[in-house]
């Protein structure tokens, strides 16, 4: 006889679906923990994310922007050296032999020669212009700087000097006649200054640097010249009102190359020398203005390039350094006390032994 035998229960399948490990966390996520505590609500979890996102404080402010300032200053630093090791041009070897050894531009007095050469591009038409061949050196200035020493002197280039195996000359002339070496002799026995540095205008990279700065606020007098012709033959017209004019590069450039000012024809190389010291505070000037130091990349890495120096890129960076913060000189220029006829019936400019004394002195006590 069989036993009834009760009924089987009856038993539901589910089959487990397929499910991403990411998705797993996030429900675990949102039960019980492993304490047992309730899953938070979603308007509690956007609360508590808000209260734990950091507050912009003034202090965060300041110093997000310090930072920013700081990057800005050592992205431009690394510019500048980058640039001074692949981009500036150093003089001839023979230059380091005639310099005197100085200390750090930043930190110790140092007398910096600036010369600029008066070639002219190829193919210009500016009557008497030399374009190849010795060329002479058309700015003459020695600046001191470093250790809170601020001085400029120019010296006009038909001063009468002597050049060893050539006697009497223009002192411009030495520079045709040995190169930026030769120059550096001459001007330190002339003057009796030990030069320890030397820096030349690269012209063909100096409209680019003018260019980098925004252009120049140049202030003085009226200038109407004619550079390489002026427009008409392929050159460049300069003409500058009376007052405050902004420069681009190839009107500074012009400026400082201007040898006969058609508006005041009877101004002399005093003038002209007080002209390139005019724009010289101009790019001062402009260096330490808020747009410069927003360009200041720019400029770091066009600097080097329009200079040809024996200082390597953190001398130069000392020297910049030692000008910014060296104040501005008043403008002084060796002044002649005569005239005389050169053996080729030029007309030079002679100056006394006592103005030059003066003129030393008030130099190195600057």
């Amino acid at each position: 006889m069989t036993e009834d035998l009760p009924d089987r229960p009856h038993y539901k399948r589910y089959r487990a679906g397929w499910r991403l490990p990411l998705r797993e966390r996030e429900e675990r996520a949102d039960g019980l923990d492993d304490l047992g505590k309730a899953p938070r609500s979603p308007r509690y979890d956007a609360a508590d994310s808000r209260s734990r996102r950091p507050r912009l404080t003034a202090k965060r402010l300041v110093i997000g922007l310090v930072s920013l300032l700081v990057g800005w200053v050592v992205l431009s630093l690394a510019l500048f050296l980058a640039s001074s090791h692949f981009e500036r041009i150093s003089p001839p070897a023979n230059v380091s032999s005639v310099l005197t050894p100085g200390g750090y531009p930043l930190t110790s007095a140092n007398n910096i020669l600036v010369l600029g050469s008066d070639r002219r591009p190829k193919g210009s038409k500016e009557p008497g212009a030399n374009t190849s061949g010795p060329s002479r050196s058309d700015t003459i200035m020695l600046i001191r700087t470093g250790a809170s020493h601020s001085a400029r002197l120019s010296i006009p280039r038909d001063t009468v000097v002597e050049i060893p195996g050539h006697g009497l000359q223009k002192i411009n002339a030495a520079y045709a006649f040995g190169g930026p070496a030769l120059s550096i002799s001459v001007i330190e026995r002339y003057l009796g200054i030990p030069i320890n540095h030397i820096v030349e205008v690269n012209f063909e990279d100096f409209p680019a640097l003018i260019d980098s700065m925004g252009g120049v606020d140049y202030t003085g007098g009226c200038v109407y010249s004619r550079i390489d012709g002026g427009f008409r033959n392929g050159g460049y017209t300069l003409r500058l009102h009376q007052g405050v004019n902004h420069l681009d590069g190839k009107a500074a450039l012009a400026l400082a190359r201007t040898r006969e000012n058609l508006c005041a024809p009877n101004q002399t190389d005093i003038q002209r020398e007080e002209h390139q010291q005019a724009l010289f505070n101009a790019m001062k000037a402009q260096l330490e203005s808020f747009s410069s130091f927003v360009r200041l990349p720019l400029i770091a890495w066009n600097a080097p390039p329009a200079i040809i120096s024996d200082m390597s890129g953190p001398e130069l960076l000392g020297l910049f350094g030692a000008l910014a913060v060296g104040g501005t000189p008043p403008t002084r220029v060796l002044r002649p006390s005569g005239n005389i006829t050169l053996s080729d019936g030029e007309q030079g400019l002679t100056v006394s032994e006592s103005e030059r004394r003066a003129a030393v002195a008030r130099f190195l006590a600057g």
